[in-house]
């Protein structure tokens, strides 16, 4: 058989002669803490193959969870193929779950298929891969506040991103355009705040996500925008703004809204209620709490907030944002979590924040450097909104910026010159897709793909090779088109909302 082409490709890869087959006769022997990996093994490969796996003490497909493997670390595995049988390894749970999505790519590609198929012979072909990834932080933000998208959607994106080795989705959960999060203490935000471009998820909804990604080794990192970008929530409790008596429509433009949080107590009050509902939701380590794009001028044209800052000894008014994010970073730390925000170098955030730098990748070194660890997401190399390229049939998309495939294959989350020290604050990056400009989940998909592949392989392997991620693209492409991730898209998209001026 020819050399296995797998995305992102392992650390270490040697073929074996022969192949190894599933059959009908094929057991799997599991050790104690591996029942995860034989449970997501059968439920990825039973709808094609038919193949019940069994577990029985003499399986030839060995899962074997062994805590001395320390050298693999938290996602590394360890994958033998032999003519008589799979072995693989893992010091962690989560390796098995990276491994047998190694294992699904080392099979023939009808086996991703969602249906029954006859007539394959359901063959990998000999191996020994040793794999570790390179950064622990490997993610996807996708942007459901301003285009809905339902839970069916979001669980088939987990099992994109896990397909590719992808441990994180950051969803968007709230903007100026929709309010997506059930609050129970706060109902108004969902009948109101999620009116517009689709809706809201239930509670239930959101724990079986949480709990669907979990099984597929992905963490739902929640982000809830404050202090800017909140028109919606002010559509729904108005008294949280600078305003008192003024009433506000959840915005219907794109673009960055004026109007923004309070800094009363009230205000205060509100973000912590929403937090702990989030935080009940969600277990990830990590809340996302926005925190850029907000301008101040309310602020300064506000009594009760030029009042505030005056109380709290601050300089001015737009001294508040950093004062904000250090009242609802420390709600976040007491509660056993960590605050994360968006930032262009972390110059207004306490230390303690992890930030995701977004306008240049020259600051996320700035903002290591002041003491925070970083994920990183230049918008010139992780924003998919850019269109892929200048042809006449790309769809509109975000203007200034091309962000073709190799551009995401060239980002360097920890660049050369950096130090070790530096380096060693970088957790990973990730690719953000804003969906201003992307009305369907096959437009999602559309700019995801193949994007999404060349990031995959940044953050798992990290080697920069281009001309052999082609190579090994152009099989796995086939893979792509066997789960329906389109190539194109249809030549009728919905109407996009009018841009702000």
């Amino acid at each position: 058989m020819p050399q296995p082409r797998l995305v992102p490709e392992p650390t270490h890869l040697q073929c074996l002669p022969g192949t190894f087959t599933f059959t009908d006769s094929t057991a799997l022997k599991v050790s104690p803490g591996a029942e995860g990996a034989a449970g997501l093994l059968r439920t990825l490969l039973g709808p094609a193959t038919g193949l019940p796996l069994p577990a029985r003490a003499d399986g030839s497909v060995v899962l074997a969870l062994d805590r001395a493997l320390t050298g693999l670390g938290e996602e590394g595995y360890g994958l033998t193929v032999g003519a008589e049988g799979v072995l693989l390894r893992a010091a962690r749970p989560q390796g098995l779950l990276a491994g047998v999505q190694t294992l699904r790519q080392l099979l023939p590609v009808e086996a991703l298929r969602a249906e029954p198929v006859a007539g394959v012979a359901w063959s990998v072909p000999c191996a020994q891969i040793t794999d570790t990834p390179r950064f622990p932080w490997r993610g996807s933000m996708l942007d459901v506040a301003r285009r809905f998208r339902p839970v069916s959607y979001l669980r088939r994106y987990v099992d994109l991103l896990a397909l590719h080795k992808l441990n994180v989705l950051h969803l968007h959960l709230t903007d100026d355009q929709g309010w997506r999060m059930p609050v129970a203490a706060l109902p108004r935000l969902t009948e109101v705040g999620g009116l517009p471009h689709g809706g809201a998820y239930t509670r239930t909804e959101l724990t079986g996500l949480v709990a669907y990604a979990a099984e597929r080794g992905v963490t739902v990192v929640p982000e809830i925008e404050m202090p800017g970008h909140v028109r919606a929530a002010l559509a729904a409790y108005p008294e949280l703004g600078n305003h008192p008596g003024r009433t506000y429509d959840v915005w219907d433009r794109w673009g960055v809204c004026d109007t923004i949080l309070g800094v009363h107590d009230g205000a205060l009050d509100f973000c912590r209620t929403v937090l702990d509902e989030v935080m009940d939701v969600f277990p990830s380590s990590y809340v996302h709490i926005g925190g850029e794009e907000c301008p101040t001028t309310e602020w300064h044209d506000s009594p009760a907030a030029r009042r505030r800052a005056a109380e709290e000894g601050l300089p001015g008014p737009a001294a508040l944002h950093g004062w904000f994010m250090e009242r609802i970073g420390r709600h976040l730390l007491e509660a056993g979590r960590l605050p994360l925000s968006w930032t262009e170098n972390g110059a207004d955030l306490p230390p303690y924040f992890t930030v995701m730098p977004w306008r240049d990748a020259d600051h996320g070194r700035t903002a290591v450097r002041r003491g925070h660890r970083v994920v990183m997401a230049p918008h010139r190399t992780t924003y998919l909104d850019y269109p892929q390229s200048t042809s006449p049939a790309e769809p509109p998309g975000q203007a200034g910026e091309v962000v073709d495939l190799r551009t995401v294959h060239g980002n360097e989350p920890a660049p050369a010159d950096w130090s070790p020290e530096e380096a060693a604050q970088v957790l990973g990056s990730q690719v953000q897709l804003w969906t201003e400009y992307v009305p369907t989940t096959a437009h999602a998909e559309y700019l995801t793909f193949p994007r999404l592949c060349a990031l995959a392989e940044v953050v798992w392997t990290g080697r920069h090779d281009w001309p052999g991620f082609q190579e090994r693209l152009r099989h796995h492409r086939t893979r792509l088109d066997t789960l329906g991730v389109p190539r194109r898209l249809p030549p009728a998209p919905a109407p996009l909302l009018t841009p702000a001026p």
